[in-house]
């Protein structure tokens, strides 16, 4: 039988490094992890707008169940990340308005739910960041089983509790808590050589040469190589 666990979380990234990197996007972040990491295409933003970052609060709960959420928002820390592996089951919601302004009052940074929501003419006018899989008007159980603290994985990204969650327009990644310091510098300079090439975009000497260097990688010569 599945063992039920509500377990204090032992560790966090620091605010220092959730504030450095809430400035940076989410695809350059990803880009210097190499590509390998990702929350899936089908977590989308469900609020106005605006970046999600924190530590992670994980929950793993029964499809279309949200009892162990109810007891997460409870437990959680202000400026915590709430993530639920619901299965990505999209039957019931497990989380609405009512939650959500719940979790919002306790100054939790976001929520991510790996299943369904529902009152989303509410959330999706608010600016507390939601992330979900879908949209359901049917409601939840509160019968369990979950576990609290526990990892879980969404869609192939394994989530420990404390690892760094980052969201964005274009979707959601973890970065782990052992690796946060190195992939924050790779990420910075990643960014900075962005700003620079926007740079040489709007000044008309964006460098390109590469392209043909690739193509004749392929043994194709461009007609204009002379």
């Amino acid at each position: 039988m599945v063992e039920i666990k509500i377990c204090q979380r032992t560790r966090a990234v620091s605010a220092a490094l959730v504030k450095s990197f809430a400035a940076i996007p989410v695809a350059n972040i990803s880009d210097v992890m190499q590509r390998l990491t990702a929350g899936g295409p089908s977590l989308r933003p469900m609020h106005a707008g605006g970046v999600l970052a924190g530590p992670a609060f994980t929950v793993k709960s029964r499809p279309g169940d949200n009892l162990f959420v109810h007891k997460a928002i409870d437990m959680a820390a202000p400026g915590d990340v709430i993530v639920v592996d619901a299965g990505g089951d999209t039957t019931n919601a497990i989380i609405g308005e009512l939650m959500v302004r719940t979790a919002s009052r306790k100054g939790i940074a976001g929520i991510v739910i790996n299943g369904a929501i529902r009152d989303l003419d509410t959330i999706s006018q608010g600016a507390f960041p939601v992330y979900a899989a879908g949209v359901t008007h049917r409601g939840p159980y509160k019968n369990g089983p979950g576990q609290i603290n526990t990892a879980i994985s969404l869609d192939g990204m394994v989530i420990e509790p404390g690892d760094l969650i980052v969201g964005d327009a274009d979707g959601l990644l973890c970065v782990p808590y052992a690796e946060a310091e190195d992939i924050l510098k790779w990420a910075s300079d990643k960014n900075a050589l962005e700003a620079d090439i926007i740079r040489d975009i709007d000044n008309d000497r964006l460098d390109i040469s590469w392209i043909d260097v690739e193509l004749a990688k392929l043994g194709f010569v461009s007609k204009d190589a002379g």
